[in-house]
């Protein structure tokens, strides 16, 4: 196997030829390291590669491993951090360039639980500022690696494109209206956002507190319930994470869906392009084809819960930021600067009637899943999206609005969804669909996920040109 092929293996079968020293953590992580040097020039998704650090980690693996003191299933294998999470041997910016110096005095939990089941962290990986929607204008967005005229997502820019140029075999990313799954379905990758408090955020920073997921974006539906696995669970530093028994995401997968019932609603699904369109039909097929009961049903209306979206979102930044803005507000870029602006002049009462229609969006939505297990939707309603068109759709609302249609929904109410790659436009640019379970469910996800890969290659294809 080439070095090449090796770096777009799923995380899983690295990690089984790391465990039967088959492969050297050492000499892997070289490779990538190298790798890293000679492709990401032009990609820019990592912000700092921890270089050092990185050998340091796959030394320590590769001495456990000998003496078959296997700590996870993933131990051994590269894996990046977006870099709003605290590393306390590394740089954290969170896109800011007024945060460029901050070394965090420790590690976030994500990152200890990371570096405690033995996994390799290669770096922190390029994000927009302060993970909302922009990029800072100092810091040069990711390019995507499948078409360098169309958008790589945000805010997980560099972890879609990092993971899908085979440049580390698993990152981390957060979601709070789409930023798992944004740059999963444009750079082709499989992103999980997990129920809201499902992962600890203690020791990442902040950007919308009843709004911001941690969870794990692979070329895989197993990989990302591997990592999960790894990083779900109660926190004492933490005291809005969930104290739910963290399950085996990844049992049982090797079955089919009889049974599982899957439902999909035509009409929130309308108005999608052709593409987009034609990659739900093929979606919803495949699952039929799996055994799946799938169901036409009537989705809650989500009109409320996407028009509210973006004042939550505001309030709670200017929350976040109030140690740094307004007194260094000339440092910020003008989108973030701009939501932060909003947010501090929406009134209590708005905000208070905001609070009640996402309550009873929730439950609405938690009635749902009383008769389906999942809901079938798009990533997105345009299938991969050029930075001009992106551009367009910065600037008007109702456009804006229709892109967050299928993500920022179940960012107000907490549900995980799984995003998977389900097919390419004309110029091989990626398509994607989107599930989304009941709360706690992941693993219903990580199955449906995984044997949706079984039969499908998408998940598999690599870029042109790496």
């Amino acid at each position: 196997m080439t070095d090449d092929q090796l770096a777009f293996l799923d995380a899983y079968s690295l990690a089984g030829l790391l465990h039967s020293k088959k492969l050297s953590p050492v000499e892997l992580t070289q490779m990538m390291l190298n790798r890293i040097e000679r492709v990401d020039k032009r990609l820019l998704s990592y912000a700092t590669v921890s270089h050092d650090v990185a050998l340091k980690q796959a030394r320590e693996a590769e001495a456990m491993i000998m003496r078959r003191q296997i700590l996870s299933p993933l131990h051994g294998v590269p894996i990046a951090l977006k870099d709003l999470c605290y590393t306390k041997d590394t740089v954290t910016a969170a896109g800011m360039p007024m945060m460029r110096d901050f070394v965090p005095r420790y590690d976030g939990t994500v990152v200890k639980r990371l570096r405690d089941a033995g996994t390799v962290l290669l770096g922190k990986l390029t994000m927009t500022e302060a993970a909302f929607a922009d990029h800072h204008p100092d810091v040069p967005p990711p390019i995507n690696p499948w078409h360098e005229d169309h958008w790589s997502g945000a805010s997980s820019s560099g972890s879609g494109v990092a993971v899908a140029a085979g440049l580390c075999f698993a990152a981390i990313g957060t979601d709070t209206g789409g930023s798992i799954r944004f740059p999963s379905a444009a750079n082709g990758v499989t992103g999980l956002k997990p129920t809201w408090g499902r992962v600890p955020v203690h020791g990442a920073f902040e950007l919308a507190a009843s709004l911001d997921h941690i969870g794990p974006m692979a070329r895989t539906a197993m990989d990302c319930g591997h990592m999960l696995g790894l990083i779900a669970g109660a926190d004492p530093d933490d005291t809005v994470a969930l104290h739910a028994p963290v399950p085996d995401y990844v049992s049982g997968n090797t079955s089919g869906l009889a049974g599982l019932r899957i439902g999909f609603d035509e009409a929130y699904c309308a108005g999608l392009d052709a593409d987009m369109q034609t990659a739900v039909q093929s979606a919803y097929k495949v699952l039929q084809s799996l055994g799946a009961d799938m169901r036409h049903v009537r989705f809650p209306d989500v009109s409320d819960a996407v028009a509210d979206w973006g004042t939550a979102c505001a309030v709670e930044t200017a929350v976040a930021h109030e140690p740094w803005h307004p007194k260094n507000k000339h440092l910020y870029g003008p989108g973030l600067g701009g939501l932060i602006e909003f947010g501090r002049s929406v009134p209590a009462v708005e905000m208070q009637k905001i609070w009640l229609r996402r309550r009873a969006f929730t439950g609405a939505v938690r009635g749902f899943f009383q008769d389906c297990d999942l809901l079938l939707i798009p990533a997105q309603p345009m299938a991969s999206p050029t930075h001009q068109e992106m551009t367009v759709i910065g600037t008007v609302p109702s456009e804006l609005a229709r892109l967050i249609k299928y993500t920022a929904p179940f960012d107000m109410s907490g549900n995980p969804t799984i995003t998977l790659p389900a097919g390419f436009t004309a110029k091989q640019t990626p398509v994607a669909i989107q599930l989304v379970s009941a709360h706690l469910d992941e693993a219903t996800l990580v199955r449906a996920g995984s044997a949706f890969q079984r039969v499908t290659d998408w998940h598999s294809r690599v870029p042109p040109r790496l």
